[in-house]
């Protein structure tokens, strides 16, 4: 899985669209993801293509739950909200963070539970830190082997 992480950069649709993974910490419980400006991700307006605002934002956060959380569990995307608020044709930026403290409350909960869905957001913004979108992701959690009595 780390080595994924590290490499996701040169994953074709973000290769193609100009996403760069720009930063991450050691513990992989905080991404910093960049979209420039390119003559290829514009839309017909000359701003950024709302696909591409939203790709930036698409696996970190399963990511962060999946990495923390191990093998043992299942950590899928199951919905996702994009809500635009300012147009852009600057470099845009996002930043994925769960604490650990919350990554251990979601682990004990599925381990008594079972699965449930969590509900995650960040917001993408410009150089002068100005909200561009703000994203909202639901990512279910499963524990493998956890019995339904």
């Amino acid at each position: 899985m780390q080595k994924l992480i590290r490499r996701v950069s040169l994953y074709p649709p973000y290769l193609g669209a100009g996403i760069k993974l720009k930063e991450f910490n050691d513990d992989f419980t905080k991404f910093v993801v960049q979209l420039k400006m390119h003559w290829f991700n514009r839309n017909i307006y000359g701003t950024h293509f709302g696909g591409s605002l939203y790709a930036m934002c698409d696996p970190f956060f399963v990511f962060i739950v999946l990495n923390y959380l191990g093998e043992e569990y299942i950590v899928w995307d199951k919905s996702a909200k994009i809500d635009f608020k300012k147009a852009e044709n600057k470099t845009v930026t996002a930043t994925f963070e769960i604490s650990k403290s919350k990554l251990q409350e979601i682990k004990e909960e599925i381990n008594n539970v079972g699965k449930k869905t969590f509900f995650f957001t960040t917001t993408i913004t410009n150089g002068k830190n100005e909200t561009i979108a703000t994203v909202e992701k639901e990512i279910y959690v499963r524990k493998k082997d956890f019995s339904f009595e």
